[in-house]
């Protein structure tokens, strides 16, 4: 109810979806709801220099493509070669004009790089998507992921308020709802150059407890994804 772009069905498998000609056409794109979020927040605009920072597979990219009328100038980062690789194909696919990939890891970028906007969807421990009856759990999901995710967030996110103009707005984002890869994150950038922008979403959405206000911390449940959103500005 919240977007109109956005369509939930009651039946029907993934693969059955994918062999339908709008699907093979590029004109339906299948994505989680809460992955819908960022770039709703982030609100791209047409003649707007936007960076994706990690955009493989592309979902965000092409939506904040389509957002914009496919008049902005996006800039769509990937460090893995083979993902990027899907991610030309998403935006083929889906008809995107504007967007320029760079395959290079994002904490890499110039400086002298700047842009109006950045979604950072950031690498996470995934926390917010874990299956309870995963019988490998306990190896795929360890301190160590955590600990590593949390090094490369605080790089990024460095990186992102670096590459941001003045006045210009950044989204961060994960698919965890672990304090340690959200509100830490945030708190370790806040007054450094940017503020909070408060976030308001659809009341539909059922949220968990958040330490900072003006973030978001999507709840886990069938239609959606444990997710975590928050919103700069760079002063």
């Amino acid at each position: 109810s919240w977007n109109e772009n956005a369509i939930v069905l009651d039946e029907g498998m993934e693969k059955q979806l994918q062999e339908l000609d709008i699907y093979k056409n590029g004109e339906i794109y299948l994505q989680s709801l809460s992955s819908m979020l960022p770039p709703i927040i982030l609100e791209p605009k047409p003649k707007e220099n936007i960076l994706d920072m990690c955009a493989a597979p592309g979902g965000k990219t092409t939506q904040i493509a389509a957002m914009a009328g496919n008049k902005a100038f996006i800039t769509a980062c990937e460090r893995n070669t083979i993902r990027v690789e899907r991610l030309k194909y998403n935006i083929q696919l889906q008809g995107c004009k504007g967007v320029s990939i760079i395959n290079r890891d994002a904490r890499d970028l110039d400086d002298f790089l700047k842009f109006d906007k950045i979604l950072l969807d950031a690498p996470c421990s995934g926390s917010g998507t874990i299956y309870s009856g995963n019988k490998n759990l306990d190896k795929s999901f360890t301190r160590e992921l955590i600990n590593k995710s949390v090094k490369t967030q605080i790089a990024l996110i460095k990186k992102a308020i670096n590459l941001l103009k003045p006045g210009g707005e950044l989204v961060y984002s994960t698919c965890s709802i672990l304090k340690e890869e959200n509100e830490n994150i945030i708190n370790s950038v806040l007054h450094k150059g940017v503020e909070l922008m408060p976030i308001t979403i659809d009341s539909s959405i059922t949220l968990l407890p958040v330490s900072i206000n003006g973030t978001v911390c999507v709840m886990p449940c069938k239609l959606y994804e444990g997710f975590f959103v928050a919103k700069f500005k760079k002063i």
